[in-house]
């Protein structure tokens, strides 16, 4: 098993940053690729970046260069940085990891909320 902790969320206005983090523990040497994905109000979770294992990252279009995903695997932790902030970018922000075994984790969620 796998757990996921995120953190970070909170207010921040149009324009401003957000740190994101998602601590993993549990069985972490079968992780593989670790994700950020975001739910708004109404609308479907939709995968915002993911980042494998090796540093391979790939981002939905409506983020790109304006959100960065990293991981640091000595510390189990992915972050998102959220520069550039918009009102769409209000939603939870679920942290999810896949095991090399199939295993798919989720964390509780962030509420991330921007101003405009």
């Amino acid at each position: 098993q796998v757990q996921l902790v995120e953190s970070g969320g909170g207010l921040a206005q149009a324009g401003g940053s957000l740190r994101l983090s998602c601590a993993a523990s549990g069985i972490i040497f079968s992780i593989n690729t670790m994700a950020w994905y975001r739910q708004a109000p109404g609308k479907q979770r939709e995968l915002v970046a993911h980042i494998t294992r090796s540093g391979n990252t790939r981002y939905a279009d409506s983020v790109k260069g304006r959100l960065t995903i990293s991981r640091d695997n000595a510390k189990n932790t992915v972050y998102l940085q959220m520069n550039s902030l918009k009102p769409e970018d209000t939603a939870v922000y679920y942290c999810n990891a896949l095991s090399v075994n199939g295993g798919n984790y989720w964390g509780q969620g962030t509420q991330v909320t921007i101003s405009s």
